[in-house]
């Protein structure tokens, strides 16, 4: 039984997982829980479409649920991660075929994220 080594998380700027504390992502799956899906993935994949309808979504939300529909022809994991770096998101988490994507609004942030110790 052959381990491979961990996958590595992707550096996605300033408010990536890996810069991010572990208590600001807590916070930002906390918030996302209630979240209903801004974005659907489905038959047609991870288009141009779909990435500036995510984006428009993030900037007005700061954070959004992405559902990748059942039919979707793309791996959940590599759609999260594409669909993170195309929009300069965080990817917060994947569970199942639910994504949560945060971005920062530029201007006017609306979530405060609680700072570390």
């Amino acid at each position: 039984m052959s381990s491979s080594p961990p996958a590595a998380k992707s550096s996605i700027g300033p408010t990536s997982p890996t810069s991010m504390s572990g208590a600001a992502l807590r916070h930002l799956r906390a918030l996302g829980h209630d979240l209903k899906p801004t974005v659907m993935l489905g038959k047609d994949g991870l288009t141009d479409g779909l990435v500036q309808a995510a984006g428009a979504a993030l900037l007005t939300h700061e954070l959004i649920k992405v559902k990748i529909l059942s039919e979707a022809p793309v791996d959940r994991k590599e759609a999260a991660t594409e669909l993170a770096a195309r929009t300069k998101s965080a990817l917060v988490q994947v569970l199942g075929r639910t994504i949560l994507l945060y971005r920062r609004h530029p201007k006017k942030p609306k979530i405060v994220l609680p700072r570390t110790k």
